[in-house]
């Protein structure tokens, strides 16, 4: 492969075969398993939290690159993909569900997000919207009609720590900052479908930098239920939300190819 072009990602426009669309799943253990459901998958590079594989659909280069947890490994993904010519991001992950309806197995597509993280202000002020793209969101929800999974769309709760930020008391002190307590009722009582943590700063940052972005995550747990995802339900449910990010990718791709 050619020299890297960028701090982070070992990555060059060349390697990227003039790819403008990236999948960014967070676990860098997933970046395979989605390269290898494309064309012609190929590994490019794997630095620190960022393993990436470049993969083909309907006949264009489509990277799919890992963000690593949270925010600011977030941002640092997302800048220098753009920078190497990716105009469209699609995040695929995993998440807590907060309302009771919601089912394990479920997916969940972003629309906006509660920004609880601090990364996203290094782009736009706290009083910005973190939205998703209308085309990628339509392109999500299609996918995920045309493919009979139970979705949901709305609004994400997206925080910078695992544990405090989404008031979590199953900790070394089992105490959560006086600011932060019962703050997931809250949400809960506005609607709010989930917990994750990093759609924040991607749809912020996007939406600033004037490049496109969706989000969608399958459903690993209710907290409303239970604390603790099944381990025997999670190989289940990672499939659902893959599947919808690849489908939603062909068709962003097929509508501009």
């Amino acid at each position: 492969m050619s020299s890297s072009e960028v701090f982070h990602l070992g990555l060059s426009q060349k390697v990227l075969n003039g790819a403008t669309l990236a999948i960014v799943p967070g676990d860098p253990e997933r970046v395979e398993r989605i390269a290898e459901l494309m064309d012609n998958p190929i590994k490019l590079a794997s630095l620190r939290e960022f393993t990436s594989w470049r993969g083909e659909l309907e006949g264009q280069s489509v990277v799919v690159c890992s963000t690593g947890i949270g925010g600011p490994s977030t941002s640092i993904a997302v800048e220098e993909l753009a920078q190497l010519g990716i105009r469209t991001f699609l995040r695929v992950g995993t998440t807590g569900a907060i309302q009771p309806h919601i089912n394990v197995g479920d997916v969940i597509i972003t629309t906006g997000s509660v920004r609880l993280d601090g990364a996203s202000r290094h782009f736009a002020p706290i009083n910005y919207p973190a939205v998703a793209d209308f085309q990628c969101t339509r392109a999500l929800v299609d996918n995920a009609e045309q493919d009979g999974l139970n979705y949901w769309t709305g609004i994400t709760a997206s925080s910078d720590t695992f544990y405090p930020g989404q008031e979590r008391y199953d900790t070394f002190t089992q105490r959560v900052r006086k600011e932060l307590q019962g703050s997931m009722a809250e949400w809960q009582s506005m609607g709010v479908l989930n917990y994750e943590m990093e759609s924040a700063t991607l749809l912020t940052m996007c939406s600033a930098m004037g490049l496109k972005a969706g989000c969608v995550a399958g459903v690993i747990v209710n907290r409303t239920c239970n604390e603790t995802p099944d381990t025997e339900k999670l190989a289940s449910v990672e499939p659902n939300a893959i599947n919808t990010v690849i489908g939603a990718a062909r068709r962003l791709l097929g509508s501009t190819g």
